[in-house]
């Protein structure tokens, strides 16, 4: 077997990228069949985003993260791309809806949130480690799209819940996206003790 091959299964990717796509083809096969109108609201769009930011979570760390650092490999490049091959996956689903009877988006919205809440789960990765990494994202991202607030503070704070085009939303996603990508890239999943290993 491949590096890439014994890579991806270490890393569960096939068992997540197949929940992540079939949680997005539920909400899109229910949207297109019980909705009057194709356009998915923004709040759908966010949640959906954050389901399969959450669901991709798990592949951001091995078994054993401490063996990833013995390992003589040069991990960071292969964390950040890793990372974006996450994000990719995210846009290209959503933007797929487009040109069909339910559609996710606009584009700048998917690419926005999805910068955004990969990012954001990145960053906890490298802090709290990867299985509770979607916790933060699920968290605020609720909160937001229920209690969006106008205004730049408010609007930066639910930034997850705001329409496409807004300024300080498209900022803290974007810090969120730079922020996630180095931090996990250079420091990569926190650290586990031994006892959390035994199951």
């Amino acid at each position: 077997m491949t590096f890439a091959i014994l890579y991806l299964r270490s890393r569960r990717v096939p068992l997540a990228l197949a929940v992540a796509l079939g949680g997005a083809a539920v909400i899109w096969t229910l949207w297109l069949a019980f909705a009057a109108k194709p356009d998915i609201p923004t709040y759908v769009v966010a949640m959906t985003i954050l389901l399969m930011a959450a669901v991709l979570s798990a592949t951001l760390a091995g078994p054993d993260e401490n063996l990833d650092r013995t390992a003589s490999l040069r991990w960071p490049w292969r964390r950040a791309l890793h990372l974006l091959a996450g994000l990719g996956v995210i846009v290209i689903v959503q933007i797929a809806t487009l040109h069909t009877g339910a559609r996710f988006g606009p584009a700048a919205l998917v690419l926005r949130d999805a910068a955004g809440l990969m990012g954001l789960t990145a960053l906890c990765t490298a802090v709290v480690g990867a299985d509770r990494s979607w916790f933060l994202p699920l968290g605020w991202t609720t909160i937001s799209v229920m209690y969006s607030q106008e205004g730049t503070w408010g609007a930066a704070a639910t930034w997850q819940g705001q329409l496409p085009g807004n300024r300080p939303a498209a900022l803290t996603a974007t810090a969120l996206a730079v922020g996630g990508l180095i931090a996990y890239s250079l420091a990569g999943p926190a650290r586990r003790e031994a006892a959390e290993y035994v199951r």
